[in-house]
């Protein structure tokens, strides 16, 4: 199975960026996960016209609120995975996050906008970083997910 994963995007409409990322990178994946601040109900509605899991971010307005969760638990071929945006500061978020998960493989988060990709307690940490938002680094940057017998995961440099 192949998860593209996205976080962070802050796109207030789907843009030819957008299209772009998800022609290339997304179009041919079993399932799209957004770990939040996706700012649009139209671009959660562009991506879920693909098998899509989402949750709100802090800056994602009511009408986004209102169509996706806070957080959620996703069993994807065989693994647990929880899905989350995060909050506060960068230094400590993974001890934030992992206590709002119980028993699962993987963390998907974002909120920080850089991206991580690590083993910690044998959960893997999974942050795509943001692929269309603001990045102190000018790199933006996607996620994707490959789950078998083991799981492969890649951060995807987009610039």
């Amino acid at each position: 199975m192949k998860v593209g994963v996205l976080s962070d995007t802050h796109l207030n409409e789907v843009t030819g960026e957008l299209q772009a990322i998800y022609d290339r990178y997304l179009a041919d994946k079993d399932i799209i996960l957004h770990a939040g601040d996706v700012v649009s109900t139209d671009v959660v509605n562009f991506l879920n016209r693909k098998n899509f899991h989402g949750v709100y971010g802090n800056m994602d307005p009511f009408e986004v609120q209102a169509l996706l969760p806070r957080k959620k638990v996703i069993t994807l071929g065989g693994y647990r995975i929880g899905l989350i945006h995060g909050w506060g500061g960068k230094q400590g978020i993974e001890d934030r996050i992992f206590s709002e998960f119980d028993g699962v493989d993987i963390i998907i988060y974002g909120h920080s906008h850089h991206a991580v990709n690590h083993t910690r307690k044998g959960i893997l940490f999974f942050n795509p970083g943001t692929a269309t938002g603001f990045s102190s680094t000018d790199t933006h940057t996607i996620g994707v997910l490959e789950l078998n017998e083991t799981i492969r995961s890649e951060i995807i440099k987009l610039s």
